[in-house]
């Protein structure tokens, strides 16, 4: 195909992906205005901050996956025009997502006892207990979020989830503002200012979602099928049978990156604050594609429904192309800015020459990134999430965290070899999702014929 013939498909993907996009990017820049803020009060704080987020998002990144699972099943009634069972889906998620919510909050208030044993700095490890906390009891009122988040999407709506989420941030920095620095008569209280305004925001954004639900006409035709009836043993296993694997990958992911931030510490104070800064930048990078590739789980999911496996392809290659050029160019920002950037967030020199030198390999990351991001969020679209989870096992712990381990101690590279081996993950998974996505949908499409 020529150009010119995945322009439709870039359009379409765009409008779906857009939204979802910009509410990334919000939430993203949230999280680096509060390292910017916090930063500021002391690099103690910065890296309690990120001690406690290395841990916490390990909860936090299971919960969010295995929402996502509602969005490719009700994708594809969405396609098929099945509109009561999309609806049953999402009342039973409401209950599976509340209900996950509470077991990851008892599981993560227990993990705080085991804090002090992960080798950091006792005076970091001192800030980072209190914050984490309040990030713990933030889970339940976001798990209710992300539940109609993820059905708005899979009916094709991802403008609500982008103004209830840039809503909930600007709520987030100005509480930030208030809340760390001591603003408008309020007492400072610094690290854990940040931890009470996005425990606030998190509050927030379920509540203003169901009002939204309630005024908005465009989701009568779901609401209508509500009922205590509704709730069906079959419509929570399939929920569970998609969201554990897709939770399960996302975690394994996200995990390989938290025990490299506990490796980091084992180096110091000021290399987990250069990390801390390097894969915040990388992930706003790592957010606007993924911002794509939940688009592309979204088109897929309605193409699959439809039965249209040809324009699939095209989806999918559309959202590659946009993705790896976006990614081609914050790899060269990487490289070009990697002095000017840290100083954003710190003037700890040291810091800001640590975090140049990490910039540089995440440059070359990037690229891996958005491959593995766009044909596994495709493989999501399927319905095919237990494959993508063993591969994410093989490429993040088997492969990701032996070579971080490695060049880091043994062979001496320091902080970069942790990258290093974030590197060697992201290539393994990036073309072992790619190879699984051709095979699946090449046979699909040959079924059809």
């Amino acid at each position: 195909m020529s150009f010119k013939d995945y322009i439709p498909f870039y359009k379409r993907n765009l409008q779906v992906a857009i939204p979802v996009v910009l509410s990334q990017a919000g939430q993203v820049m949230v999280q680096q205005v509060d390292n910017m803020m916090v930063g500021h009060v002391g690099t103690n704080e910065l890296a309690a901050a990120s001690f406690a987020g290395s841990v916490f998002i390990n909860g936090l990144i299971f919960g969010m996956g295995f929402s996502f699972g509602l969005t490719p099943l009700v994708g594809r009634f969405f396609g098929e025009k099945n509109f009561k069972r999309a609806g049953e889906l999402f009342q039973n998620s409401i209950m599976v997502n509340l209900i996950m919510g509470l077991l990851l909050t008892a599981i993560m208030f227990g993990v705080k006892f085991f804090m002090y044993d992960m080798g950091q700095p006792k005076e970091v490890v001192d800030l980072a207990i209190p914050y984490y906390l309040v990030q713990v009891f933030s889970m339940i009122p976001f798990l209710l979020f992300f539940s109609f988040k993820q059905f708005a999407e899979g009916i094709g709506n991802t403008k609500v989830a982008m103004v209830v989420t840039l809503t909930a941030n600007a709520v987030n920095i100005l509480l930030n503002y208030i809340l760390i620095f001591g603003k408008f008569g309020v007492e400072a209280y610094g690290l854990m200012g940040a931890g009470y305004a996005t425990f606030t925001a998190r509050l927030l954004m379920p509540i203003l979602f169901f009002v939204v639900f309630l005024k908005k006409t465009e989701f009568n035709r779901y609401l209508q099928y509500i009922s205590f009836s509704g709730i069906k043993w079959s419509r929570i296993r399939n929920l569970f049978s998609v969201g554990i694997p897709i939770g399960a990958q996302m975690v394994i992911e996200v995990m390989a990156f938290s025990l490299g931030s506990i490796m980091m510490g084992w180096l110091g104070a000021v290399p987990i604050a250069a990390h801390q800064i390097a894969l915040g930048v990388a992930s706003l990078t790592f957010m606007l594609a993924s911002g794509v590739a939940q688009g592309t789980t979204i088109r897929v999911s309605h193409q699959l429904g439809a039965g249209n496996y040809v324009e699939m392809r095209k989806a999918v290659f559309a959202s590659l192309h946009m993705v790896l050029a976006f990614m081609s160019m914050t790899a060269l920002s990487f490289v070009i800015f990697r002095n000017h950037i840290p100083a954003l967030y710190t003037k700890d020199v040291d810091v800001i020459a640590l975090t140049s030198n990490l910039l540089i390999v995440g440059a070359v990351f990037q690229l891996f990134d958005g491959l593995q991001l766009v044909t596994l969020a495709s493989l999501r679209g399927l319905a095919d999430v237990k494959k993508p989870m063993y591969f994410s096992l093989l490429s993040f712990i088997v492969v990701a965290l032996p070579v971080s381990y490695l060049c880091t101690f043994p062979l001496g590279f320091g902080p970069k070899g942790i990258w290093f081996g974030f590197l060697a993950g992201l290539g393994t998974a990036s073309v072992l999702f790619y190879r699984r996505f051709n095979r699946l949908s090449l046979k699909m499409v040959e079924g059809a014929e």
